[in-house]
């Protein structure tokens, strides 16, 4: 079984959260699938720490990936292997899974300072955007390094390895 102390469910997440903003850190939330770690993700993760102390990972269960339409074969890793990989980032200081279609009870239990999606999304359409503003914080569209997407890359894999989908 892969573990790792960054690791952890909603009600652990939830009290590390309350005891780091009594202690004057500014939390930063961020989700997704994370299925295959490339530069784009590294990347997008360590600015969105950038914007605070404590960068907290909503990360989809397997049910959430695999409702999301990705593709029957998706997720290529399992939570475990995704959050464990995602745990060891120096950027990353909480993963906690979310089995429903977005992480809105992750948002509305943690109420984060700030918010950061990727920049294929606009402001106006993250999840949990009205908490966020709404008590005080910030919500923010990071620009992608472009050319970087795990469906690129899968597709990539596929097309060198002469596998059809």
């Amino acid at each position: 079984m892969l573990t790792h102390s960054k690791m952890c469910g909603l009600e652990t997440a939830k009290n590390r959260i309350e005891r780091y903003k009594q202690q004057g850190k500014k939390i930063v939330f961020t989700n997704g699938c994370f299925d295959i770690l490339h530069v784009g993700h590294v990347d997008l993760l360590q600015r969105a720490k950038e914007l605070g102390d404590i960068l907290v990972l909503g990360l989809n269960s397997d049910t959430s990936v695999k409702n999301q339409g990705k593709g029957d074969d998706r997720p290529f890793n399992t939570y475990e292997a995704r959050a464990f990989v995602l745990a060891h980032l120096e950027s990353v200081d909480i993963v906690v899974s979310f089995d429903e279609d977005t992480p809105i009870k992750l948002i509305e239990a943690f109420v984060p300072h700030v918010l950061v999606k990727g920049g294929d999304w606009r402001i106006e359409n993250i999840v949990g955007r009205e908490i966020v503003e709404d008590n005080g914080g910030k919500v923010y569209s990071l620009p992608l390094i472009q050319g970087y997407s795990t469906t690129n890359l899968a597709d990539k894999i596929a097309k060198t390895h002469h596998v059809s989908k």
